[in-house]
């Protein structure tokens, strides 16, 4: 049996939709402005940012309070009958992005007992870029206790053909439709279908195609390696932190655990030949830093030249804007060795690293005072999966799916208790 399955799919009633679903909690880490505006826009109406903890605030002073008052909203928005349960079902959506083109996927929930976040696992959930364990326990904080979880998880599958998730659209009517509406902030629109019993039966039955182990030798051209049948797209210390919940929960429970809801983890499979999927790097902006010993000691860990030989990268600060390479790279790709010059330097000098999607927020961060920002080429989506199959997880942060405002929704909930 493969690790994934029809789930209890909690859909919101008689609220307004656009004020309902927010984007996922890792975005806009550096942009305040943004989440205020959101907050002006849901006021008191019923909103997944009630029930999810923007990471900008992670740091807070308030964050206790802020995680309690989202486990007494969970508890209000269920007394008050809020949701419409959907019973094993698996739920096909059709997200219109702000560009026009459509990415489509499938909510439903993965077995946590076949995902690992471990370095050098081969489990047939992967995580595809480095877990940084110290971001797990504050996310644990928001999980541990809550009654419902939301999914902005993105996990990607490689069908070439584009049959079993793209194929939906033929098989699916508008008595189907769960939900049709525009999401807020530039999100575009999206559009949900709960799938017949037999819909479902056979997208399942189709994965399981995509988990043969001779057919998965032939088409990766390895030999002795385990099927890599999901790779993490999008939230991936969001899943890594519901796998460690359920590994406290196993400690207590011990067998018990395996029919525990906290098992399983509430996602959508996205195809990674979406024609609406692109890759884009995920640059860094480092805050309130010396920008002249920064560039000085980039330049003693590595060789660094304009001349175009190596690892290419563009470096912004106040002063300056230019493309540069490493010729004596650390990492198979330039992001990865950015972030190890990156990880030693701000262990003994100041300095505080985001990571920032796009290129005009990067640079305008960049050149703000005392501020240096990093910018990367994307990663071919097409070297994902033989990439990680190969060498495991790539460095954090190293890729991101689409726009900030093309992210995943919080819309969905599931019970876990």
């Amino acid at each position: 049996m493969i690790p994934f399955k029809k789930a209890n799919i909690l859909i919101p009633k008689n609220v307004d939709m656009e004020k309902w679903s927010v984007v996922a909690c890792d975005q806009y880490t550096s942009e305040p402005e943004y989440w205020k505006k959101v907050e002006e826009n849901v006021g008191d109406a019923p909103s997944t940012l009630r029930l999810t903890l923007p990471e900008i605030f992670l740091e807070d002073s308030e964050v206790s309070q802020r995680i309690d008052k989202i486990n007494q909203t969970m508890k209000d928005y269920l007394d008050r009958g809020i949701f419409t349960e959907l019973e094993d079902s698996l739920i096909y959506l059709e997200r219109t992005q702000s560009d026009g083109r459509v990415r489509e996927g499938i909510i439903g929930m993965v077995d946590l007992e076949d995902y690992s976040y471990e370095v050098g696992s081969e489990t047939l959930i992967r995580a595809t870029e480095k877990t940084v364990i110290e971001r797990i326990p504050p996310r644990l904080k928001v999980r541990e206790n809550a009654l419902l979880e939301l999914p902005h998880i993105m996990i990607l599958i490689d069908d070439d053909k584009e049959e079993i998730i793209e194929g939906l659209k033929k098989k699916v009517k508008d008595s189907d439709i769960v939900y049709d509406f525009d999401l807020m902030e530039n999100g575009g629109h999206i559009k949900g279908y709960k799938l017949e019993d037999s819909v479902s039966d056979q997208v399942i039955l189709d994965l399981e195609g995509l988990a043969d182990k001779d057919l998965f030798l032939k088409k990766y051209g390895v030999k002795e390696k385990r099927v890599l049948l999901f790779a993490m797209g999008d939230g991936n210390h969001s899943l890594a932190t519901a796998k460690a919940n359920y590994e406290n929960i196993k400690k207590i429970k011990g067998k018990d655990a395996l029919n525990d809801p906290h098992r399983y983890a509430l996602v959508e499979l996205v195809n990674l030949h979406s024609k609406a999927l692109e890759f884009e790097a995920i640059n860094r902006v480092i805050f309130d830093t010396n920008v002249d010993d920064l560039i000085k000691e980039l330049n003693k860990f590595y060789d660094i030249n304009e001349e175009g030989n190596g690892q290419k990268f563009e470096i912004v600060t106040k002063d300056e804007d230019k493309v540069l390479y490493i010729s004596n790279p650390k990492s198979n790709i330039a992001v990865g060795s950015i972030q190890i010059f990156l990880d030693e330097y701000l262990k003994n000098h100041k300095g505080k690293i985001d990571y920032i999607h796009g290129e005009d927020a990067t640079k305008r961060m960049g050149k703000k005072e005392n501020n240096v920002g990093i910018l990367f080429d994307a990663m071919p989506k097409s070297e994902l999966f033989k990439t990680v199959i190969l060498d495991g997880a790539l460095p954090r942060k190293t890729f991101s799916m689409g726009h900030s405002y093309d992210k995943r929704y919080y819309l969905e909930a599931r019970r876990i208790k």
